[in-house]
């Protein structure tokens, strides 16, 4: 399955989560490199998924851009599927 495959199936996902409002974020000329994929308010807390294949890495840029989330005290994660994002999710909102 692809990345954006994958992060279809996160964002039809997050659409059913109550109190969330998610989006992608699109890369190219106009977008911001480094930024995670999906970007997500849940609840009042801030999250952002970096959609990978159980091949991809993360680049350097993207490790600095988690690191400088983390440190702002959101929540980023490396995702490989829609599974690890509702695990996330449903631990975190208990």
């Amino acid at each position: 399955m692809s990345e954006k495959e994958i992060a279809s199936k996160i964002l039809r996902y997050l659409k059913t989560v109550p109190k969330c409002f998610a989006w992608k974020e699109h890369g190219g000329i106009y977008g911001t490199a480094g930024i995670p994929d999906i970007i997500a308010c849940i609840g009042g807390r801030f999250y952002a998924f970096e959609v990978k294949t159980p091949e991809g890495k993360t680049t350097k840029l993207q490790e600095a851009t988690i690191r400088k989330i983390l440190a702002c005290g959101g929540i980023v994660l490396v995702v490989h599927s829609v599974d690890e994002v509702r695990a996330v999710i449903n631990s975190s909102l208990q």
